[in-house]
């Protein structure tokens, strides 16, 4: 049964994120060359969350498995790529950015090897749109607001939705930039990722009221209380 489920989901997916032969060798290694930095950087913050909160790896884990789950969930947008909740928002929020960056390169590798959504030759730009930029937009989003003494649940929606919509501003960059017409690109994604962002920050509101009422004590040692 699980290698025919295998055999189905390996199936040409039209490209998750985007796809092999999207990108020029150049940009394919100068967005890899660009993303190294965070996900090295993220290493040494996931170290330093946990040695404070032991009993966050739970934690750390089911934001990686959550944005695994959300980010294959694809819709058909253009070809080259197609839209997606990404899902890494709540890790941002919980871990940090850089954290999540480490997260979205395993989540994406997995995803190439195992569904054949993306690819290798693209991780770089992949991981640089939806484990990079992204999660920079929900932290910043959350922190600002947490500032702001706005509630966590309106926090985290903002931040949710705010992160997924900026991949995608960033994926429209990147593909119009080599195929020309970055609005074209833009304009076609708001389709079905403007409705998504706002799906994607109901559904992380949903999930972090349950750790919440959970794992208060493990929100409160990374400080996202």
């Amino acid at each position: 049964m699980a290698a025919a489920l295998l055999g189905v989901l390996l199936q040409p997916a039209s490209a998750m994120h985007i796809a092999e032969g999207q990108l020029p060798p150049t940009w394919c290694i100068l967005w890899g060359l660009v993303s190294v930095p965070f996900v090295v950087v993220g290493f040494f913050s996931i170290k330093k969350r946990v040695d404070l909160a032991p009993r966050a790896k739970i934690l750390l884990a089911m934001c990686g498995a959550f944005a695994f789950v959300l980010s294959a969930l694809k819709i058909p947008s253009i070809t080259g790529s197609c839209s997606h909740p990404t899902g890494v928002g709540l890790g941002a929020v919980l871990f940090g950015p850089t954290a999540t960056a480490v997260l979205g390169l395993i989540v994406l590798i997995f995803q190439a090897l195992l569904l054949g959504h993306g690819g290798l030759t693209t991780l770089g730009a992949n991981v640089f749109s939806m484990a990079v930029a992204g999660p920079l937009v929900s932290w910043a989003v959350y922190q600002l607001l947490k500032k702001a003494k706005v509630s966590p649940t309106v926090g985290v929606f903002c931040a949710a939705a705010l992160g997924d919509l900026f991949t995608y501003v960033v994926t429209s960059v990147q593909m119009g930039v080599v195929h020309g017409g970055i609005a074209k690109f833009l304009t076609v994604f708001a389709l079905t990722q403007i409705p998504l962002s706002i799906a994607e920050g109901l559904l992380t509101v949903v999930v972090f009221n349950v750790l919440v009422k959970y794992s208060e004590n493990e929100l409160h040692e990374l400080a996202v209380l």
